[in-house]
């Protein structure tokens, strides 16, 4: 978590996938939240406004925001 003007900015891991038509995305630490594009920066930036939203929403009905807890990582295996 990051202090910053008085807000706390949180870090959420964001899965960023291709598609036929462009990108999508979600957040395992968000399971509700998901955003679509035509490119890569697009579908990022419409991942941050839906996590906006969705931790407005819940401020708002007096829920706290989930806390990240996931991460990635890559495997080298034999193929």
């Amino acid at each position: 978590m990051i202090e910053k003007d008085g807000w706390s900015e949180m870090k959420y891991l964001v899965i960023i996938e291709e598609t036929k038509t462009g990108y999508s995305a979600f957040s395992p630490d968000m399971p509700v939240c998901a955003a679509t594009g035509s490119g890569k920066e697009e579908v990022e930036e419409r991942m941050k406004g839906a996590i906006a939203f969705h931790l407005e929403g819940m401020g708002a009905e007096g829920l706290e925001a989930p806390q990240p807890h996931s991460f990635s990582t890559y495997l080298e295996v034999s193929a």
